[in-house]
């Protein structure tokens, strides 16, 4: 009985082992590989990089395979990849602009440099490396002709600024906060009372006489202007002393005008900054604002040049256009020039004499009271009225408030474009 029972386990054994070997087939055809040790090839999935603003979005086909896939544990997660810091250990943040620029900067005064608008001096040169650009009406004849001022911050690396041309008694209310150091050609004798002030420094005409060529002026330009340049649309600002080559004669530059003139270089004890405020590590886009409203073109109402500014999408910029012509600088490869921020101020003017020559009222010189406008601001797409005051301190910068809420302005990085417009054509501004 014992060897049945035997027999028996013995017979069920082969037929278990049998069983085993008639589902071979259900191996894979490689798993010799795996039987006799030799690795087997696994081709690594393809990643695909992170976006540039640093988010982990997946694909589709890495969403599908994640979904599918009942191996993964759920433990595991995807570190996403970040844009590397950048080393601002010698950097601090610009007070003209709120960008990181370098340490050696940070005590120096800026420049403001009077940039003639008038076509005849077209192309302009040097005014992509200003920080901040004024744009106001320089005289009420000529069809209100504007006049730029832009303050530069790191002079040093000028070569050609200009065409220069003179300044206005509102440009020296404008600058002085700045603590800037004006670089011009002349000016009417309402001027003199500014010079004569004791924190006022300026320099004038004596800077460089270029040899313009007519084939220098735009294309576009031509039909306004085709006669040659004359000598009062050739000076430009640079940064080391400059000799005419067909005229022989040399000029000074700012590095060898501003020792000749021992200006201080740095800010006096008394700056007050510049009265602007930066978000450091965010961006607005206005959208959440009561008051938001889009701000796509801005036309300023200045008769002669037709000033205009564009949003610009791909850069989040605003594009100026002067003479319905998009703006761009010939010291910096005919780039576009184009800014962050735009400020635009209502501000009454008086006007001085028969002539035209006049002075903003950007504070109430005279009587000595707060001067307060209306404005807006525009960044990235969009617009919000705000309010402006400026005190009769020379030395006290203008402040910038929400109309809405009162609460000092915050701007985004980046330079700035500020106007100062007319207010008997205030309601000519024309923002959408």
């Amino acid at each position: 009985m014992r060897k049945k029972w035997k027999l028996f386990l013995a017979c069920a054994l082969i037929g278990t082992m049998l069983t085993a070997c008639s589902n071979a087939g259900d191996v894979p055809a490689d798993a010799d590989d795996i039987l006799t040790g030799v690795p087997i090839s696994i081709a690594e999935p393809e990643l695909t990089p992170p976006p540039e603003d640093g988010s982990s979005k997946q694909s589709s086909s890495e969403t599908s395979a994640s979904s599918e896939s009942t191996e993964t544990s759920s433990s595991e997660e995807v570190t996403p990849t970040k844009k590397p810091i950048e080393d601002h250990s010698k950097m601090y943040r610009s007070e003209l602009t709120g960008e990181w620029i370098s340490n050696d900067l940070e005590k120096q005064r800026p420049v403001a440099i009077m940039v003639d608008n008038e076509i005849l001096t077209y192309p302009h040169y040097g005014i992509n490396q200003a920080d901040v650009v004024y744009e106001m009406m320089n005289s009420t004849a000529n069809g209100r002709i504007t006049r730029f001022m832009c303050i530069v911050k790191d002079y040093e690396q000028i070569e050609r600024f200009g065409g220069v041309r003179s300044i206005r008694p509102t440009n020296f209310l404008v600058g002085f906060p700045y603590e800037a150091i004006f670089c011009h050609d002349g000016g009417p004798f309402y001027i003199n009372d500014y010079t004569a002030k004791k924190y006022c420094n300026h320099l004038s005409g004596i800077f460089a006489r270029y040899t313009r060529p007519t084939s220098e002026r735009p294309s576009w330009a031509s039909s306004y202007a085709s006669k040659a340049y004359s000598s009062e649309f050739t000076e430009f600002v640079t940064y080391e002393d400059y000799k005419n080559p067909n005229t022989g004669k040399s000029y000074s530059g700012l590095k060898s005008a501003l020792s000749k003139a021992s200006f201080s270089k740095e800010y006096s004890s008394k700056y007050k900054g510049t009265g602007f405020i930066f978000f450091e590590e965010e961006e607005t886009d206005l959208t959440d604002h009561e008051k938001c409203s889009p701000a796509e073109t801005i036309s300023l109402p200045f008769s002669h040049t037709s000033t205009s500014l564009k949003y610009n999408s791909k850069t989040k910029t605003y594009d100026l256009y002067e003479y319905g012509n998009i703006h761009t600088d010939a010291a910096d490869n005919n780039n576009v020039t184009t800014f962050k921020n735009v400020l635009i101020l209502n501000c009454s003017f008086s006007q001085l004499d028969e002539h035209g020559y006049m002075i903003y009222n950007y504070y109430n010189y005279y009587n000595g009271s707060k001067t307060k406008g209306d404005g807006f601001y525009v960044t990235n797409g969009n617009a919000i009225p705000i309010k402006w005051t400026k005190t009769n301190d020379d030395t006290e910068p203008a402040h910038y408030y929400d109309a809405s809420t009162g609460k000092e302005l915050i701007m985004n990085v980046g330079k700035v474009y500020i106007s100062l417009v007319p207010s008997d054509t205030w309601g000519k501004v024309s923002i959408y």
